[in-house]
């Protein structure tokens, strides 16, 4: 048996019936018991939307699309997290949580802010870990100084937004950077003991299907832990909704998108864990693509379709040097 072959073998029996390298059987073996993200908002601003950076924020971005109605700036974290926390042991049967920084830029402050927010978190009960969401820009050498000394005792994850590798999608959707500087963030970050994770978008209209799957290549070997990946979708309030009411651009049909996302799973590397295989917004909010569909119907297909095609995450992926 080839070489190749060999390594699709072992992606087949680590990733079983999935195909993939999911967040939750990461979460699983890692720590042994049922661990789940809880999402608060520390009430922080935006570097692209208060003028440090830009106004305006990115195109597609309307921040009550996802937050989690727990997660209002007007309570206390630590009351944000015990509400969040119960619903999830209710629901889920979670034992273990991560406290997730999510709506907007979480590192967009003073240290001397950051720290007591940070650690009032990790002071909660079965609280093992922090994630915060945050920009590349928005995180110097001194804040990765402190979140370092924070790792050596804790579950510590940076997700960097990126959304693509091409800098004409990041001027277009108004992100406020470049691709050098997403690259920079990462590499003053690793080698820290801190997880490294980012998010990227399927789906621009103006990108071809060769550039998106240029995004998964080129994302490989940067030393990232985590990946989440979303389906460009529209939600009103945003700027993007202002565009597609004037001109309706394509979007990806749900088919479409299931073999778009398959095609990104086999280029990257299969020791990158998966978070996300789709966005998602509340159904008032959503305009655009309508797909009728649950979210867990969305990732049976996925699963579905990974099996029809008898592949799995990696199958395409070439190892490099970490650029």
């Amino acid at each position: 048996m080839s070489v190749a072959k060999l390594q699709i073998s072992s992606c087949a029996a680590k990733f079983g019936p999935e195909r993939y390298n999911s967040y939750h059987r990461f979460l699983r073996e890692k720590f042994g018991v049922k661990v789940y993200k809880v999402a608060v908002n520390a009430g922080f601003s935006c570097p692209n939307r208060d003028g440090t950076v830009g106004t305006g924020g990115c195109s597609y971005c309307n921040i009550d699309s996802f937050r989690p109605a727990t997660a209002l700036a007007n309570k206390p974290i630590d009351e944000q997290i015990r509400q969040g926390t119960a619903i999830l042991r209710a629901r889920y049967g979670a034992e273990k949580f991560i406290v997730y920084f999510q709506p907007f830029t979480n590192t967009h402050a003073p240290l001397e802010i950051l720290i007591p927010l940070y650690e009032k978190a990790l002071a909660q009960p079965d609280v093992i870990g922090i994630s915060i969401g945050t920009r590349p820009d928005s995180v110097d050498d001194k804040k990765l100084d402190w979140l370092q000394h924070l790792a050596q005792d804790h579950f510590v994850t940076i997700e960097y937004g990126l959304q693509s590798i091409h800098d004409k999608t990041l001027a277009r959707i108004n992100r406020g950077h470049d691709f050098r500087c997403w690259l920079d963030a990462i590499k003053r970050s690793r080698g820290r003991g801190i997880w490294l994770g980012a998010h990227v978008i399927l789906g621009f209209p103006w990108e071809t299907r060769e550039e998106m799957l240029e995004t998964a290549i080129e994302l490989c070997d940067k030393g990232l832990n985590f990946l989440k990946i979303h389906h460009l979708h529209v939600v009103s309030g945003s700027r993007l909704a202002e565009e597609y009411r004037r001109e309706r651009f394509p979007l990806p049909t749900l088919e479409e998108y299931v073999d778009l996302v398959i095609d990104f799973l086999e280029r990257i590397s299969p020791d990158i864990v998966v978070e996300r295989l789709f966005g998602a917004a509340p159904v008032g909010q959503l305009i655009a693509p309508i797909w009728g569909k649950s979210r867990g119907a969305i990732y049976g297909r996925i699963r579905q379709r990974l099996a029809e095609r008898d592949t799995y995450q990696g199958r395409l992926y070439r190892c490099a040097d970490l650029g």
